[in-house]
């Protein structure tokens, strides 16, 4: 089997990359266009394998995608621009590679004859929740840029499946963390602050609960979607570890052995969601489940940013 992995420069889909290559005797292209998050350096251990290839280029041009795509069993397509705070200040990024860029591949694929198509989305298309957990049949209520250019790709992919029967998946997992996540995120941005000397910026009053999945797990769960799920169909994936953000906060403090004056507490972040949660009983029927303890994984983490600063002190070196 051929897999072309879209953003697998990335985070998530750098690991799942690894995943499939560990797990199978697929081979891999991957197909990044290498902006500031995805990073050749992240795939180095890779280069030597010879069921892994790359190509570089943009899911916003027909043309590239075209080209490259051909000869592949199945599209896995991460690649997306993903951080909130990016999308509040620059939106048409967003809405640009995220709906335009998954209509190229969707149209692409579907005159290609790819067997399956999996199209990787996220739990903020639902909006927050105070209560109980989105199920894939509920409405969505994406709340920041970001998340309303995810749910318009996730339509966007889903309509192809209905109009022209792309065979179309989808998966919206939960926040995922784990090596190899770009260091303005949360997890890597606290983690790294701190290995500095840094401070530690918590938006708000910091209880704002999110899901926290190690990536591993999410791979794991995305894997088996796109083997043994149903065409047209929407999957859950998550862990069940929800936390307030101070708590995360508070479990990084302990982890690197710091006290709770390195917190600096921050204006709140635009619409700003309170609490995210997803009913996953839909992809553990299939016979996935997360395996890792979620303080087993948080130190994990933590212990990978303490030994890898040659890959994530240059990235922050260009954030300024």
């Amino acid at each position: 089997m051929r897999l072309f992995v879209t953003g697998g420069a990335g985070f998530i889909g750098s690991n799942y990359v690894r995943h499939v290559l560990a797990t199978s005797d697929d081979e891999v292209t991957v197909f990044d266009a290498l902006t500031y998050a995805g990073n050749l350096e992240t795939l180095q251990d890779l280069q030597d394998d010879p069921r892994f290839s790359f190509v570089k280029g943009d899911i916003t041009d027909r043309e590239a995608v075209g080209a490259a795509m051909p000869g592949h069993d199945m599209v896995v397509h991460f690649a997306a621009e993903s951080h909130v705070d990016r999308s509040i200040v620059d939106p048409d990024a967003f809405v640009k590679t995220n709906c335009d860029g998954t209509n190229v591949m969707c149209d692409i694929a579907r005159r290609v004859g790819v067997e399956r198509f999996l199209h990787i989305s996220t739990d903020e298309v639902y909006g927050s929740i105070d209560e109980g957990s989105f199920a894939e049949t509920d409405p969505l209520g994406p709340r920041s840029p970001y998340s309303a250019s995810k749910a318009g790709s996730d339509l966007i992919a889903l309509a192809y499946h209905d109009t022209y029967d792309l065979p179309v998946i989808v998966t919206r997992s939960s926040n995922n963390f784990g090596p190899w996540q770009y260091p303005e995120k949360v997890i890597p941005l606290f983690t790294t602050n701190l290995l500095d000397g840094k401070k530690v910026p918590l938006y708000g009053d910091g209880l704002n609960v999110r899901d926290w999945c190690f990536v591993e797990d999410n791979c794991a769960g995305v894997d088996t979607v796109l083997r043994k799920g149903s065409i047209g169909e929407i999957y859950n994936i998550g862990a069940g570890n929800e936390e307030p953000n101070r708590f995360l906060t508070d479990s990084i403090l302990e982890i690197l052995g710091v006290g709770e004056e390195m917190i600096e507490y921050v204006e709140d972040r635009l619409g700003h969601d309170r609490r995210y949660s997803i009913d996953c009983s839909k992809a553990r029927a299939l016979g996935w489940a997360p395996q890792r303890e979620f303080r087993e994984a948080l130190e994990a983490t933590v212990a990978w940013y303490r030994d890898n600063r040659w890959w994530w002190e240059p990235l922050k070196a260009k954030q300024g």
